[in-house]
């Protein structure tokens, strides 16, 4: 599609990366399962059983459909992209079309892009299009056959409208609510025939909508913080103020004292304060005198771990043990070529916050080995395997009730479940299978870590005589978030690189050496909306951007060159589609710069041009146009609505977002010192989509609009100013 969606508003995405997490073997109870699938030993203790209909599909006798949702709901909208690739091919009555989040069973709903059941790295649609295809085929096979053999005719000569089955020659026709009964006992096809993607009525109009927008602005929407149940227990936990620590002493009398406050508890991460109300635990928690033991703590400021990465970086610090400079890609020899003009650059990026509408929280019930959790678990796998590790028990047997979620952006889900471990160690403490809420405040929230790891890059290119890029050498150092994960591990930290590595600048030069270092520092990181392309993205575009500028050529016009050399056909048409809408060539409004950026992550590309002008000193960022090839475009409702919040979540960083240490403690701990965009500093936000064939296998949106405006804006300004901006963010606080 190429209309233009625009709104003030920006609905939030999701994402954590795209990681292969193939999990190659798992030890359970202590004894290693061989001969089983992964996803086998995964699902241990899991109730499997499904429907008539299969583990996706469940009709009412009403007839109403309902998808079971595999990935989480935290307000991404992908509950209505999945519903409605099973309508789709179940001729569905979409109005009548609910969803539901799945069981915790990593045998049944297993991402499978990831090899866990697993919300993340934009692959919810891009996993399960072939898989709900066949699940909504499959459903309507056994309609079509129950009729048929009710009518007695052919099955071939069966239609499917609207939840409405019929036969024309026959006169004759059924609702799903009428057939029910006998589909359900026709066995599924192993193969259903798909649909035409030329005949498709659904998947790519405006009609494919949230399904959840109304129950979340009547306040119906139930989260984890409006869980209650009889003798429910709220949890506060005295966490300590530097990474690494532990408890020491502490002095629970004053806590106790408090009105409600029913126990205090040591357990791994600081001190509980388990209270009748969230009120009586906040108190509690104030009340107590801990001493912490800070002999392994971080101690460092933010500033001296970023100078250490400089240094690195440049060659004038040495390496530590088990520190290694790692290639992620090298060709030609960069040393033996001639000299020529030479860019050379450095780019700071500071940690970021997740900042989730919603703080971390969860109900844990632990009876003996038993448990049951009630949250946002994005992870479910993940989580299950951390609590059985606690209660002693099969992952698949740890029973979890996925709720709705206000935001992650990657943060709920990391190889410790850091927050759900929390809250099962407490559970477990108060026992008898009581329900206990962990409650998170903001501060908590945003002085626990897992930030975005803080990124050095220093990169010297030289060009030919038509000053395009001859040599390419690139340094990137920052802390790796795979180092320690359950799976896979070894080589370049993937998540890291992306976005560098395969970008098609350096496919366009000949010779090229980037290499990449992960030195250890005590902060805890975590993958964040896009991971390595929330820096690697503005690396690559403002040092382009800077290249034709020095070759004297318009910046399009420039990457329309790269792009033609190396190949990437898909760049070329997201730049001009781009282009064209904005106006590229033509005066930007009075008092207003324009700067272009383009991006490939997770399957998808982006292309952004942004007007930008200063205002009271600080940029101010008006009008941009959005290009993105993703494929199939299911909803491009919802695909406007990703670009739209991306965009923001990316601006926001861009210009605002950082979290620092002095001495180790975390300085910004709410809004007032971790600036956000507000919404009167919102752009306004069209949304082009890239035509494709019907059918081509959709990609990821829910990242990708996030690292292209950082670039786009700081083009723009360089444009203004002649000057580069070589750290974010671009807004000193």
């Amino acid at each position: 599609m190429n209309a233009p969606f625009s709104r003030r508003a920006a609905s939030p995405g999701e994402g954590v990366s795209r990681r292969q997490l193939i999990i190659t073997a798992t030890a359970v109870g202590g004894a290693l399962m061989v001969g089983c699938s992964p996803t086998d030993l995964l699902a241990a203790g899991a109730e499997s059983e499904t429907g008539p209909f299969g583990a996706f599909v469940k009709i009412a006798p009403d007839g109403a459909v309902t998808l079971v949702c595999k990935h989480i709901e935290f307000g991404q909208g992908t509950h209505a992209g999945l519903a409605a690739i099973v309508a789709e091919e179940l001729d569905a009555d979409w109005s009548k079309v609910a969803w539901e989040h799945a069981p915790a069973n990593a045998k049944l709903y297993a991402n499978g892009g990831l090899g866990a059941q697993l919300t993340g790295g934009s692959t919810a649609i891009n996993n399960s299009w072939d898989q709900l295809r066949q699940a909504g085929a499959a459903a309507r096979a056994m309609f079509v056959q129950a009729a048929a053999n009710r009518w007695n005719v052919p099955a071939g000569e069966i239609t499917v409208k609207d939840s409405v089955v019929a036969h024309a020659a026959s006169g004759q026709s059924a609702d799903f609510a009428a057939l029910l009964a006998d589909a359900a006992k026709v066995a599924p096809p192993a193969e259903p025939t798909l649909k035409d993607p030329a005949q498709f009525t659904l998947i790519g109009t405006d009609r494919v909508r949230r399904k959840d927008s109304l129950a979340k602005s009547t306040g119906q929407t139930r989260f984890t913080m409006d869980v209650q149940a009889e003798n429910l227990l709220v949890a506060m936990v005295a966490h300590p103020p530097r990474f690494g620590a532990k408890v020491a002493s502490f002095d629970a009398t004053a806590a106790k004292a408090v009105p409600g406050v029913v126990e205090v508890y040591e357990i791994p991460t600081g001190v509980a304060v388990v209270a009748n109300s969230t009120w009586a635990a906040k108190q509690g928690r104030d009340a107590l005198t801990v001493s912490w033991d800070e002999a392994k703590a971080e101690t460092r400021n933010s500033a001296d771990i970023a100078q250490r990465f400089r240094d690195l970086a440049a060659g004038s610090a040495s390496l530590e043990k088990g520190e290694e400079w790692q290639g992620f890609e090298t060709k030609g020899e960069v040393g033996a070529q001639p000299g020529g003009q030479a860019l050379e650059v450095a780019y700071d990026f500071p940690y970021l916050a997740h900042a989730t509408m919603e703080p971390m929280n969860c109900v844990a019930q632990v009876d003996g080995n038993k448990a049951k959790l009630t949250f946002a678990s994005q992870g479910p796998t993940l989580d299950q395997l951390n609590v059985a590790k606690i209660v002693a028990n099969l992952p698949g047997a740890i029973e979890i009730e996925t709720l709705p979620a206000g935001g992650s952006f990657g943060r709920r889900a990391n190889f410790q479940s850091d927050f759900v471990v929390e809250c099962v160690q407490i559970a477990r403490k108060v026992g008898g299978n009581r329900p206990v809420k962990l409650v998170w405040t903001r501060e908590d929230d945003m002085a626990a870590g897992y930030y975005r790891p803080l990124v050095h890059h220093r990169v010297r290119v030289t060009t030919d005589a038509d000053g395009y890029p001859n040599t390419w050498t690139h340094r990137i150092v920052t802390q790796s978030i795979m180092k320690g994960a359950p799976f896979g591990g070894g080589g370049v930290d993937e998540t890291a690189v992306e976005g560098a590595k395969g970008s098609p600048y350096l496919a366009a030069t000949p010779h090229v050496d980037a290499q990449l270092l992960t030195p250890d520092a005590g902060v805890p990181v975590l993958w964040w909306r896009s991971v390595g392309a929330t820096h690697t993205a503005y690396v690559m575009e403002h040092t382009i951007e800077q290249l034709a500028r020095r070759a004297g050529q318009d910046p399009v016009a420039y990457r329309r060159a790269l792009y033609e050399k190396a190949g990437a056909k898909r760049h070329l048409a997201v730049l001009d589609l781009a282009a064209e809408k904005a106006g590229w060539g033509e005066p930007a409004p009075e008092g207003w710069t324009r700067g272009v950026a383009v991006h490939e992550s997770f399957g998808s590309v982006v292309a952004q041009v942004a007007e930008v002008k200063m205002e009271d000193g600080e940029p101010r960022v008006g009008r941009v146009v959005t290009a993105i090839d993703c494929g199939t475009a299911i909803s491009p409702n919802q695909i406007a609505a990703q670009m739209e919040g991306g965009t923001c979540y990316g601006l926001s960083a861009a210009l605002y977002g950082q979290v620092t240490l002095t001495e180790g403690r975390v300085d910004q701990t709410n809004f007032d010192t971790y600036r956000v965009l507000r919404h009167n500093e919102a752009p306004q936000v069209e949304t082009y989509i890239v035509a494709q064939p019907a059918g081509t296998h959709p990609t990821g949106v829910g990242e990708p609009g996030t690292p292209v405006i950082g670039p786009a804006v700081a083009n723009a300004l360089l444009a203004l100013t002649g000057e580069a901006i070589t750290a974010q963010p671009f807004v000193k606080v």
